[in-house]
C-alpha cells in the first residue's frame, strides 16, 4: 500500500499521480468555491474561536474531514444584489477576478454560510445586520436556498436586504490538485459572528459542528484526533498571531490571495512526492 509519511494515500491518487505525469490523465476544471472562517471571542477568556463543521464520512469530497462552511459557486450568485462595502471593482482587484465572479465568489460566501450554519451576513441597510435568523420563516428559506429551489438574490430582494461585503475578510485561496477527480477553487474568508445572531447544526453535509480555539484544532489534527486537509491547516495556523477575532478580520487587509496548489512528482525512484508551495510541511513522499 502507498503511504504519506505514515498514512495511506486517498485510493487512486498515486495511479492518478502517474497517469498525470505521462500525459494520459486530463485536470477536470477546478470549480470556483468560498468558505468562511466564522470567529467570535469567547466569553470567559476573551480570546477567538472558530466554527468548524465535521462532513459526514459518506460525502463524496473530504469525507470525515473537519471544515468551515462552505461550498461551490452557484452560476446564480452572478446575479445583482443590493450591495454594501467595497465595490464590485475593489472586489475584482483583490480576488484576481472579473468583477462579475467577484461578486459570485462573495454571494457564494454569505449565502453558503447561512445554509450551513444558519449565520448571515446581510441587513437592512449598509449599517446593520439581521439580529436573527432562527424563526421557521427563516428556516424554509434556508432549505429552499440548499435545494437550489431560491436564488440567493431572490431571497434577498424578498426580504430588502442588502449584502454586507464589508463583513467579509478576505484570508486565502487554494486549487485543489490537479490529480484530484473533483476540483474547486476556493476563496477563504473570515468573518466575525454577527451580534444577536448564533450558528445552528443545520447543514446536511455535516455531522458534528464545534466553535474551537484555532490552537486546539490544530494541535487536535496533531494528534491524528481531527482529520483535516492541508488548506484547514494552514488557514487555522494563520489564526494563531491573534488575540482577537477582530484582530484577524483587521489582518485580511495584508493577506496574500496567490492561489496555493500542490505539484505532483516523481523521484528518482518513481515514488510520488506531493509539494504545496510556500507550506514546506506538508509535503508528502509515497513510501
Amino acid at each position: 500500500m502507498s503511504s504519506m509519511n505514515g498514512a495511506a494515500f486517498p485510493a487512486g491518487w498515486a495511479d492518478r499521480v502517474r497517469a498525470l505525469a505521462r500525459g494520459e490523465l486530463t485536470p477536470v476544471p477546478a470549480r470556483a468555491a468560498a468558505t468562511v472562517l466564522l470567529l467570535r471571542d469567547t466569553a470567559d477568556r476573551g480570546e477567538p474561536v472558530v466554527h468548524m463543521l465535521r462532513r459526514r464520512v459518506s460525502m463524496a469530497f473530504a469525507g470525515g474531514a473537519y471544515a468551515y462552511p462552505g461550498g461551490g459557486v452557484d452560476p446564480r450568485d452572478e446575479r445583482p444584489v443590493r450591495w454594501a462595502g467595497p465595490s464590485l471593482d475593489l472586489w475584482a482587484r483583490r480576488l484576481g477576478v472579473p468583477a462579475a465572479q467577484a461578486q459570485a465568489v462573495v454571494c457564494a460566501a454569505v449565502r453558503e454560510t447561512f445554509e450551513e450554519s444558519g449565520v448571515l451576513l446581510a441587513g437592512p441597510d449598509a449599517a446593520t445586520v439581521v439580529a436573527d435568523t432562527t424563526g421557521a420563516d427563516w428556516e424554509a428559506d434556508r432549505a429552499a436556498l440548499v435545494a437550489h429551489d431560491l436564488a440567493f438574490a431572490d431571497f434577498l430582494a424578498r426580504r430588502d436586504l442588502v449584502l454586507r461585503s464589508d463583513l467579509l475578510g478576505p484570508w486565502a485561496r487554494w486549487i485543489t490538485p490537479e490529480f484530484e477527480e473533483r476540483r474547486y477553487d476556493t476563496w477563504f474568508f473570515v468573518a466575525l459572528l454577527p451580534e444577536g445572531q448564533r450558528t445552528r447544526d443545520v447543514s446536511g453535509e455535516a455531522d458534528r459542528t464545534v466553535w474551537l480555539r484555532p490552537a486546539e484544532a490544530v494541535d487536535g489534527q496533531a494528534r491524528g484526533e481531527m482529520f483535516m486537509l492541508p488548506p484547514t491547516i494552514a488557514t487555522l495556523r494563520a489564526l494563531l498571531p491573534y488575540d482577537t477575532a477582530a484582530a484577524a478580520l483587521a489582518a485580511a487587509t495584508d493577506r496574500d490571495l496567490a492561489p496555493v496548489t500542490a505539484n505532483a512528482s516523481l523521484d528518482e525512484a518513481g515514488r510520488v512526492v506531493l509539494t504545496w508551495p510556500g507550506h514546506a510541511a506538508f509535503t508528502k513522499e509515497e513510501r
